[in-house]
């Protein structure tokens, strides 16, 4: 796959090469600048009807025969039509302007511009346009094949695929990337750099199980930061100056008054979410002293009549894009400040973590909503493990464990940052299928589910089958956001004992967190499993709330489980 894809990079042009890569992953443009098509079935059946002539009743009914408007396509297309195939960018632009539209009459307009396309088309691009919007082609790979694929494009392996993904991490824009690469090569990807208002990949953390593991990797010295249960915020203040400019200001932070500034929110899947948080944009542009920023945190919900933090299910009710204003009195929040990525057009990446906390703590103004993380520095393992067990006594997760000369890895799990949450708790875990229930789950039409966990091989393997510790609502929601991802065959990036196929595959997107008791070695489960010794199973598991705010790639990781197996 990786190497079709890399001929088809080879023989793009730099101009189409974009368009290529975001319509080989069924989008427009990156995820966080949240281009839709806005086109549901039903519009489908229009545009099909007006493209060949048809009747909508009769397209309707070949849908519901088929279930895929491809081979709906296959039944109208004229059978003695020689037409040719329209370009990559004729294809790219069009479907551009169909996103773009709205307002009085915007419907109309993209049914008849869609069928204009379908008409121009041959019967095999006719197909897979149909399924675009619909978000129906599902060609089995990701944004990171794709890197793999730029790297096979110009050395024929996948030797170049680490500093591919190096740029791509701090602006994970594929098309972009690719363009970049295409036109300049490798070189050309020192380019790329950090810039208010463009999302860059969460730095992730490492998982170990002891204080003395810790200050192991850690050396010296180290931060301890509590482990917040909150929702992962990355905030954006202002436009990046030039470099020449942050060059001659030299940070001069005295010199740089407190201005209203633009304001942008991104999560951690890079879904935009400004909207969701007036009240963190009201206090960073009041209170965060530089013309541009960019800062990494948490958002935390808070009760208003205790003033105790709220779990993360509860937060996550305020990531919302209506009744915002209802939902902030009921929900307030606090922005937990941690990290400083960029600072008035200078990137900050690259810096140790201590001297971008010492320049975070003079660019946050105090304030009520936007508070400063808490950090106690540590030196040796004793003195971490008092930390943890306060952390504990105070109703935390644990820790996160910080290299103060460490830089901030962009989308990387690394040894900069390390989990200290003790014995084995919860796992995220990504959804793979579920089964048929029996008795009273019959009503649900689920009765267990199987999970897995992203590798590194960007397969996913699985490591549990669950079916016991839901109460019945839980069951509903699980079958309702699986049924809203269910796929007809198994999704080529799960590796799957056939003793463990579910009765309704579910494509690979949905994380959720699992508690369990241990982890025990499993013949049937693929985690860490290889021709000489078993997989990873999870003993006792049950299902704690689901993580709408991570990726899959975001789950935990094989290699994890291996390591909290290996620490036991």
């Amino acid at each position: 796959m990786t190497a079709i894809l890399a001929d088809l990079l080879n023989e793009a042009e730099a101009d189409e090469v974009a368009a290529v890569a975001y319509l080989s992953l069924g989008r427009l443009a990156p995820i966080f600048a949240s281009i839709e098509f806005n086109l549901a079935a039903k519009m489908m059946v229009r545009i099909l009807a007006r493209a060949f002539s048809a009747k909508e009743g009769e397209v309707t009914k070949l849908y519901k025969k088929y279930g895929d408007f491809a081979l709906v396509v296959d039944e109208l297309f004229p059978s003695r039509s020689n037409k040719g195939s329209p370009s990559v960018l004729a294809v790219y632009q069009t479907l551009t302007e169909i996103a773009e539209d709205s307002g009085s009459g915007s419907q109309e307009r993209k049914v008849a511009l869609f069928a204009k396309l379908l008409q121009s088309s041959d019967k095999l691009s006719a197909r897979y346009l149909v399924r675009l919007p619909l978000g129906h082609l599902r060609l089995g790979f990701s944004d990171l094949t794709l890197l793999d694929a730029l790297s096979w494009s110009k050395a024929g392996d996948k030797s170049l695929r680490e500093a591919i993904e190096a740029a791509y991490n701090v602006k994970p824009d594929i098309g972009r990337v690719a363009r970049v690469f295409k036109q300049k090569g490798p070189a050309g990807l020192n380019s790329i750099e950090a810039e208010a208002g463009f999302p860059i990949l969460s730095a992730r953390c490492q998982r170990l199980n002891t204080a003395v593991e810790i200050m192991e990797k850690m050396g010296a010295k180290a931060a301890a930061e509590p482990k917040l249960d909150g929702s992962r915020a990355q905030l954006h203040l202002g436009v990046a100056v030039s470099k020449k400019k942050a060059a001659q200001e030299t940070l001069a932070l005295a010199d740089l008054s407190l201005e209203s500034a633009p304001v942008k929110i991104y999560s951690r899947n890079l879904e935009e979410m400004t909207a969701m948080f007036p009240e963190v944009v009201k206090a960073a542009s009041r209170y965060i002293k530089a013309n541009s920023a960019i800062l990494d945190g948490e958002v935390l919900g808070v009760d208003p009549r205790t003033g105790d933090f709220l779990p993360f299910q509860e937060t996550i009710q305020r990531k919302r894009k209506y009744q915002v204003q209802e939902k902030m009195g009921e929900i307030p929040l606090k922005y937990f400040v941690f990290d400083l990525l960029a600072l008035n057009g200078r990137s900050l990446l690259q810096e140790p973590l201590g001297e971008r906390r010492q320049l975070l703590e003079k660019v946050v103004v105090k304030n009520e909503v936007i508070e400063l993380t808490p950090q106690t520095i540590v030196t040796s393992a004793p003195q971490l493990q008092k930390v943890f067990d306060r952390a504990i006594r105070q109703g935390l997760e644990g820790l996160v464990v910080k290299n103060l000369a460490g830089e901030y890895q962009a989308g990387a799990r690394g040894f900069n940052w390390i989990k200290f949450k003790g014995e084995m708790d919860t796992i995220d875990a990504v959804v793979l299928g579920y089964y048929f229930g029996r008795g009273k789950r019959n009503a649900f039409g689920i009765g267990a589910f199987l999970v897995g966990l992203h590798d590194s091989d960007d397969t996913y393997k699985t490591i549990a089958k669950i079916g016991t510790g839901l109460t019945d609502e839980q069951w509903q929601e699980l079958r309702r956001r699986c049924d809203r991802l269910k796929v007809k065959d198994y999704p080529k990036e799960v590796v799957i004992s056939e003793e463990l196929t579910p009765d309704v595959w579910v494509e690979p997107k949905m994380v959720v967190t699992i508690k369990a008791d241990s982890i025990t070695k499993s013949p049937l489960h693929t985690a860490g499993k290889s021709d000489s010794k078993p997989g990873f199973a999870l003993r006792f598991p049950r299902l704690v709330n689901f993580r709408q705010d991570k990726n899959p790639e975001d789950s935990t990781q094989v290699e994890e489980i291996e390591g909290m197996y290996g620490s036991r």
